[in-house]
């Protein structure tokens, strides 16, 4: 079972070894930065500051830093577990006898155990501060780089709901404190916040906001997830948990929060409002210039008695959200093979921070089909965002990177092999000569077939291994003479 309160995953953490406390002051503004590379660096524990010189209360950093403690949040061994548990309820076969009967009414059950669950009393609100006691000063907010606008309130989970069908969201969006009460929201051009705000905005209506951070781990990586706008990310939280996620009325403001969340921000965004936001330096590796966001007045501050303030260092990789990143990956696996059931794994390196790069095998079955997946990924929710697939056939180990680019560097014809087309990506994508479109690259490093135009004598060349005899006479011999 996943964790369903932060403060019990660091508990065990700290018993286990795996969370350090760090009792000297440290700065948040950049010495944090300095400690929390070198530890992320070096695979190394979750840091919990306790004497931040800025703030009052402690400063959790580190939490999801190795893959290890990423899957122990979750309560899983691998996030495969996870991955195979969304496949087995997509499975659409109809049941067959009684085992088949009670396989389906198991699925069943499971699916109406998720939907979040309503509470009149939470820890999150044991504090409630309003109007002019409101002070973000309180939080230990980190300024990461040297070159940052101000302090950023990273990991914050931004709650907003459609002003017309009600439905909920929950986001993960950068948050700049503008001063002791104003918060900058980063509402990208893609994410449904923005069509919330948009709505809104048209029909000159202010929208409600509320931040929670520190809420279950569960909670945390649903709001990261690239879930669609249908999906409650407390309905699919509740899965990864596999217990209802608590929550609780807000006190201002008309939506609703984990009930245990350590702090929660709430107010409003007037219609048309802005503020210029950043720079930022962001997962990308580079700052993010200066641009007008919205901006939520927080009117309402609420806590627990003794809370713990969790944030997030991005940029240039390897960072934090690298084992956030790869649970996504992992995770949405059986929802791609949904779609494109051809393809056989995936992998997005954290070194193209997740959007640059999809390494994708597939069991090729027809001409050019290595282009049609392509074409396919291109219009497949936020992997539409990809700027390089390289496609590969199904032998291929697509996270062994060494073996992908000796097929993309020595299967490829570029004349032939290549699509280049031009389409959306990221918002905070730098490369590109146009803001929120740009330059895709597919490569097909798949063995080519002569209906594909290979038409050299012979055929697709066989690649040279050694057959299984010689290979299990080496073996023996290698352990008979204690080799190795």
């Amino acid at each position: 079972m996943a964790y369903t309160d932060l403060s019990e995953f660091v508990a065990d953490l700290e018993r286990s070894g795996d969370l350090v406390r760090v009792n000297a002051p440290v700065d948040p503004r950049l010495e944090v930065t300095g400690i929390v590379q070198r530890v992320v660096a070096g695979k190394g524990p979750a840091l919990l500051f306790t004497n931040p010189t800025r703030g009052q209360m402690p400063l959790l950093m580190n939490l999801f830093g190795t893959t290890d403690r990423m899957c122990r949040a979750l309560g899983v061994r691998s996030f495969d577990e996870i991955g195979d548990r969304i496949g087995e309820l997509l499975k659409p076969e109809l049941p067959h006898g009684l085992s088949g009967l009670r396989d389906a009414l198991g699925k069943a059950a499971q699916l109406r155990a998720l939907p979040p669950k309503h509470v009149k009393r939470a820890p999150c609100q044991d504090v409630i501060l309003r109007e002019d006691d409101v002070d973000l000063d309180r939080l230990p907010g980190v300024l990461s780089w040297p070159q940052d606008g101000g302090v950023f309130l990273n990991l914050g989970l931004t709650h907003t709901k459609h002003p017309e069908t009600g439905a909920r969201n929950l986001g993960m969006y950068r948050l700049q404190q503008q001063d002791s009460r104003t918060v900058s929201l980063h509402w990208q051009i893609h994410k449904d916040s923005t069509s919330h705000a948009a709505v809104a905005e048209r029909a000159g209506e202010r929208l409600p906001v509320a931040i929670a951070f520190g809420c279950p781990p569960a909670v945390t990586y649903a709001a990261s997830a690239p879930l669609p706008a249908d999906i409650d990310e407390y309905l699919f939280a509740g899965f990864l948990q596999q217990e209802r996620v608590e929550m609780v009325d807000c006190v201002s403001v008309p939506l609703q929060v984990p009930a245990n969340a350590q702090i929660v921000l709430e107010g409003w965004v007037e219609p048309g409002q802005r503020l210029p936001e950043g720079p930022f330096g962001d997962h990308t590796g580079f700052y993010t210039p200066v641009e007008p966001f919205p901006f939520m007045r927080v009117d309402v501050m609420t806590m627990r008695r003794d809370p713990i303030y969790q944030s997030i260092v991005v940029g240039r990789p390897p960072q934090e959200d690298g084992p956030l990143g790869k649970a996504t990956e992992r995770i949405f696996l059986p929802l791609i093979k949904l779609t494109l059931p051809e393809i056989v794994d995936y992998d997005l390196p954290e070194a193209g921070v997740f959007h640059n790069c999809a390494i994708v095998s597939i069991d090729k079955r027809f001409p050019k089909h290595a282009h049609k997946v392509m074409n396919a990924i291109w219009g497949a929710g936020l992997l539409s965002l990809s700027k390089l697939i390289v496609v590969v056939d199904k032998d291929c180990d697509v996270h062994d990177y060494t073996e992908v680019a000796w097929r993309a560097f020595g299967n490829v014809d570029y004349a032939h092999d290549v699509v280049h087309m031009t389409g959306p990506v990221d918002h905070l994508d730098h490369s590109s000569y146009e803001q929120f479109y740009g330059g895709k690259l597919g490569i097909d490093a798949t063995a080519k077939w002569e209906t594909e135009g290979y038409r050299r004598a012979g055929g697709w060349p066989e690649e040279c291994v050694l057959d299984e005899d010689t290979l299990a006479l080496v073996e023996r011999r290698w352990r008979e003479y204690g080799i190795g």
